[in-house]
């Protein structure tokens, strides 16, 4: 089912994601539910990939951090 606020995603996404990335996972989690005929578990995927594409952990502290602009554009354009 679709997440109406932030407040309503999964506990590994709340308690690991910056808000930001937080935001990212519901938009994508929201638009892929509505694009692959409620398929939960392609949702979920969705969301994370969208994430991966603008954040990366941290092997170190294991946080999430928004990637740099240049890694990000790169990505971009490999992937698009």
């Amino acid at each position: 089912m679709p997440y109406k606020t932030e407040r309503d995603l999964p506990d590994s996404v709340k308690d690991n994601l910056p808000k930001h990335a937080q935001e990212i996972y519901r938009a994508a989690y929201n638009s892929a539910w509505d694009g692959y005929h409620h398929d939960e578990e392609r949702a979920h995927r969705v969301a994370w990939a969208a994430v991966k594409n603008e954040y990366e952990k941290d092997d170190k502290s294991g946080d999430w951090k928004a990637k740099p602009e240049g890694v990000k554009a790169h990505a971009a354009k490999r992937d698009g």
